[in-house]
């Protein structure tokens, strides 16, 4: 079996999960944040509708440069609504689903940098990018949001197991 082959039922899984979670952002809690310290709703849920496309780069590129010198710094698209923030997230998702059932064995065990400035920041396998640095991070991502959810009394969907709102997956 090829990695992927057992990647993409994960992948599928935990996407879905985060979809409905995604789905409980209401747009007029955007500029919400917990502590000064923390993002707003809005940026959080961006960052993790835009995160999960980060596969493509993973899988088709060598590196990736989020300032890279004598350019503009990576920009995340920034959603005003619901709808656009589930149209950008169904995007990512669909790309990355197709750039991992792409990906080969040997792909995924060459290494893969971070850069910034033209410096790396890390360098690991591919497959290793995928599942912490894409994956596990949506997921931290996605329980942190969760939170926010909780912190202004929006039901949380049930992810793993049933949640204080939901009896069901």
């Amino acid at each position: 079996m090829a990695i992927h082959d057992a990647l993409l039922p994960e992948f599928d899984h935990e996407m879905a999960s985060t979809r409905k979670t995604l789905e409980r952002v209401p747009d007029d809690k955007q500029g919400w944040k917990p502590h000064p310290k923390s993002g707003t709703m809005g940026w959080l849920a961006n960052h993790i509708a835009t995160m999960v496309g980060w596969t493509v780069d993973v899988t088709e590129k060598d590196s990736f440069d989020v300032a890279p010198a004598g350019g503009p710094p990576v920009a995340m698209p920034k959603t005003a609504t619901q709808k656009e923030l589930l149209e950008v997230f169904d995007k990512s998702v669909a790309r990355a689903r197709a750039a991992l059932a792409a990906v080969s064995d040997q792909q995924l065990m060459q290494s893969w940098s971070l850069l910034s400035g033209g410096k790396p920041l890390f360098t690991m396998p591919r497959i290793t990018v995928l599942r912490s640095f894409v994956m596990n991070h949506v997921i931290h991502h996605r329980a942190q949001l969760g939170v926010y959810l909780r912190l202004n009394d929006i039901p949380v969907p049930s992810v793993y197991g049933p949640s204080a709102d939901e009896n069901t997956f």
